[in-house]
């Protein structure tokens, strides 16, 4: 008789990990949460077990709910909860309980399985030990609209000017080994927005093997945190990784 994970904790017995845990961060997005995680589920690769975790932060709406509704629905579906609306502390979080051997970090408006697989092969190979799904690459389309295309730009180049960042991105889909990665994101100083970026630096540093992959990137809603309003946490989290990275190394 196989258990499934709710009759596992009720039996008091560990689940069996499972090989992918798939982060995704989620804040007020009621609107798209439920049919996302339903349409993931089904397109997900049968050759692999998974975890779903959902890192909803600070949600005011009724995002938090359809994540307990989703957990409760799916065996492969857990969600965590914090207080404030906090990309990075959510993520980091997440990816410090991942049980999965490979960790995948998505976004709830993307679910981007062509993604997954590609970078799982690499993983797998033993081609790379961090997969990032780069938005500006050569081969890369980037269909968002002209002012998020342009902060993109922005902040690569502030990264690269500051900290010595050699890709092309930074923020959005990774995937990596969670052994490789795991000590690199407990390391990690700022949150928000910049936790992303302080990841990939960070494991560029420590000499993880890094391979860049194109993707497409289109729009499916207004981001939930408006642009502008991110700029002051930008500026914050780039000194003090200018900081700590530059001048403490």
């Amino acid at each position: 008789m196989t258990l499934s994970s709710h009759e596992h904790a009720a039996a008091g017995v560990a689940p069996r990990a499972p090989d992918v845990s798939i982060l995704i961060p989620v804040y007020n997005e009621e609107s798209l949460l439920r049919s996302a995680i339903v349409d993931l589920i089904d397109r997900l690769d049968t050759s692999h077990t998974y975890e779903i975790v959902l890192a909803e932060n600070g949600s005011t709406d009724g995002t938090l709910d359809i994540a307990a509704e989703l957990e409760e629905r799916f065996d492969l579906v857990r969600h965590e909860h914090t207080d404030e609306p906090n990309y990075g502390k959510a993520l980091r979080r997440a990816i410090l309980g991942a049980r999965g051997r490979w960790v995948v970090c998505d976004e709830i408006d993307l679910c981007d399985v062509d993604f997954h697989r590609q970078a799982l092969a690499l993983l797998e190979a033993g081609e790379a030990d961090l997969v990032i799904g780069s938005k500006t690459m050569d081969g890369a389309s980037d269909e968002r609209p002209v002012l998020r295309r342009a902060g993109t730009v922005v902040i690569n180049g502030m990264l690269r000017a500051a900290l010595g960042f050699r890709g092309t991105d930074t923020h959005g889909l990774k995937a990596f080994r969670a052994d490789a990665l795991r000590d690199v994101a407990r390391a990690c100083l700022v949150d928000r927005d910049l936790f992303a970026s302080e990841l990939v630096i960070r494991a560029e540093r420590a000499g993880v093997a890094v391979r860049e992959i194109p993707i497409r990137v289109l729009e499916k809603r207004p981001p939930s945190v408006h642009l502008v309003r991110r700029v002051p946490h930008v500026i914050r989290g780039l000194t003090r990784l200018f900081v700590a990275i530059r001048i403490k190394g």
